[in-house]
C-alpha cells in the first residue's frame, strides 16, 4: 500500500538536529528558523509527543540555542552527520521504534540527509515497515540557497514527506474538537515567514 504521510500523535517523535549557537551568524533567518522550532516544539509538549535533540561536535559549535525552548531534554552529543548514533537509537527503542519522524534541523545537505536516509533505509526499505519521515522545510535551511534546493528535490525523491509548521500541527490534531486544539491554535497565530522556497514548490 502507498504511503501518503498521514501523521498522528501516536507512534510519532520530534527530532530536534543540532539547532546550535555556532550556526546563528552563518545561517539565512535564523531567528525565524528557530522560532518555529520553538513552536513545534511546544505543540509536542502539548500533545505528549516524545522529543529527542542531538548537538553535533558541541566544543566546536556551541550549545542548543536557549530561544528553542529545549531545557529539560538531554542532548545526544554526535560527531557524525547522521542522528542516528547509538544513544539515538536506544532512545527510540525505549519510545517502542515509533512509526513516525518529525524531523527538524540546521543542514538539510549534511546532518538532515544522513538522518533521513538512515531512517528510510532502516525502516522502510530494510524492514519494510510503514514508517513516515515528514522533512520539515522551514528548518532546513544551509548556506547556500541552490544547495537547499537540490537537497529538499533529493530527499523528496528518496521518500521524505516535505511540510511546514501549520502542516505539521493541524495533521497532529486533525479535528477542531481534539482537547488541545485551541492551545495548538494559540501557536498558529503568527504565520510562518517566507523562506524563498516558492520556487522550488512551484516546480513540483
Amino acid at each position: 500500500m502507498a504511503r501518503i504521510g498521514r501523521l498522528s500523535t501516536k507512534g510519532s517523535v520530534l527530532l530536534l538536529c543540532d539547532i546550535q549557537e555556532k550556526f546563528r551568524p552563518n545561517i539565512f533567518q535564523f531567528t525565524n528558523i528557530v522560532s518555529n522550532a520553538a513552536r513545534l516544539l511546544q505543540a509536542c509538549r502539548i500533545l505528549s509527543i516524545p522529543q529527542i535533540l542531538t548537538e553535533q561536535y558541541p566544543k566546536g559549535l556551541g550549545p542548543t540555542v536557549p530561544e528553542l525552548g529545549a531545557e529539560g531534554l538531554k542532548p545526544h552529543t554526535k560527531t557524525s552527520f547522521s542522528m542516528l548514533t547509538e544513544s539515538v537509537e536506544s532512545a527510540l527503542k525505549s519510545l517502542g521504534d515509533p512509526q513516525q519522524v518529525i524531523l527538524c534541523g540546521i543542514e538539510a545537505q549534511a546532518c538532515i540527509a544522513c538522518t533521513t536516509y538512515d531512517l528510510l533505509e532502516r525502516f522502510v526499505y530494510r524492514n519494510r515497515r510503514n514508517f513516515t519521515v515528514v522533512f520539515y522545510t522551514y528548518l532546513s535551511v544551509i548556506f547556500s540557497q541552490t544547495d537547499r534546493l537540490f537537497a529538499l528535490s533529493r530527499l523528496k525523491q528518496s521518500g521524505a514527506f516535505l511540510s511546514t509548521t501549520e502542516g505539521v500541527l493541524l495533521q497532529l490534531v486533525q479535528d477542531a474538537k481534539h482537547p488541545n486544539f485551541k492551545e495548538i491554535q494559540k501557536l498558529l497565530a503568527h504565520p510562518s515567514p517566507d523562506t524563498g522556497l516558492l520556487a522550488f514548490f512551484s516546480s513540483l
